[in-house]
């Protein structure tokens, strides 16, 4: 099989529906020469996500696959091991793809095998206008446009696409990808994220390239309480709590120390230059209050990181043979 998508969700009784109706749509639209899968991965769902998700196995290639860990990672983790397709394309349950979408995922996965993984273009559909100067932080939110050109990730300069809208090739991700990771999704309060991240690290660890493919394009739809303030904190206060993991897995043990140091050099640089630039503003503007608080986390993310018990069965770093 070429291809197999996933949505991994959780409670997407009420989100589903609009993307498989786009799915739906794009079925029409791909070339019948193209071997294609969906799966629905329901995490822990306590509504009507499967109910939904059944009634529509008449009209599309459906099977739903149960994960009864929390978290995002184990959600992507079972849908690779479920997968049927050469190809893994992972969509969130708020993305709608452009309906050439799917073919376009596997033209370019079979033009480029030496590519393990490559990120859409993903454009923003805000159901309101966003904060002033939302442009700084929308990365964050798995909105990626970098042009219309694809281009290589270079692991030097320490930038990955997110998960949302991901291609992966899945042998690439079985012999290098932990089956358990660290960083696990937003299973909390905390929202300690950048699962993503950490997977295609690993990737590029293995000698894989990464790529930005803008002719797949998705939708990511933005609703209101996504651009409030209090998520915006804790998302960004997540985010940067996780760096330590992500930036650390990217040097060989000797290194760290030196990194680490680096590192937190460079982050206590910013807070200050952030604080001497934004310092009339940090009350009223929310993108500068949630840039603050994901330099404050970037800064004492090794500390909590230090403070986490792990058990040395379940070490991240330890390889599938």
């Amino acid at each position: 099989m070429d291809l197999t998508i996933a949505i991994c969700t959780y409670n997407g009784e009420t989100r589903l529906p609009r993307v498989l109706n786009r799915l739906c749509d794009s079925r029409q639209h791909t070339p019948e020469s193209i071997s294609w899968e969906l799966l629905i991965i329901d995490n822990c769902s306590t509504d009507a996500t499967t109910e939904v998700a059944r009634g529509y196995c008449d009209r599309l290639p459906l099977r739903i696959v149960p994960e009864t860990q929390p978290g995002l990672a184990f959600a992507r983790q079972r849908a690779i091991e479920a997968a049927q397709g050469e190809l893994v394309g992972f969509l969130d349950d708020d993305n709608l793809p452009d309906d050439d979408w799917i073919s376009q995922a596997v033209a370019f996965g079979q033009q480029h095998p030496q590519i393990g993984a490559y990120g859409s273009r993903i454009l923003p559909d805000y159901s309101i206008e966003p904060p002033p100067n939302f442009d700084r932080i929308a990365p964050f939110l798995a909105i990626t446009d970098r042009g219309s050109e694809p281009r290589r990730y270079p692991p030097e300069k320490r930038l990955l696409p997110p998960g949302a809208g991901l291609v992966v090739r899945r042998q690439a991700w079985l012999t290098s990808v932990p089956q358990r990771l660290t960083l696990v999704g937003r299973t909390t309060d905390l929202a300690l994220a950048s699962e993503d991240l950490e997977a295609l690290v690993y990737l590029q660890r293995q000698g894989w390239d990464i790529w930005y493919a803008p002719q797949l394009r998705v939708h990511h739809l933005i609703p209101p309480w996504r651009l409030q303030a209090d998520y915006l904190y804790t998302l960004m206060r997540g985010i940067g709590l996780s760096r330590y993991r992500t930036r650390m897995l990217s040097f060989s043990p000797l290194l760290r120390p030196l990194a680490l140091l680096a590192y937190s050099l460079n982050d206590t640089r910013r807070i200050l230059r952030h604080l001497l630039r934004y310092r009339t503003q940090l009350r009223e503007d929310i993108v500068a209050q949630a840039e603050l608080r994901f330099y404050i986390a970037c800064l004492t993310s090794p500390l909590f990181f230090w403070k986490q018990p792990q058990s040395p069965k379940n070490s991240p770093d330890t390889q599938k043979t």
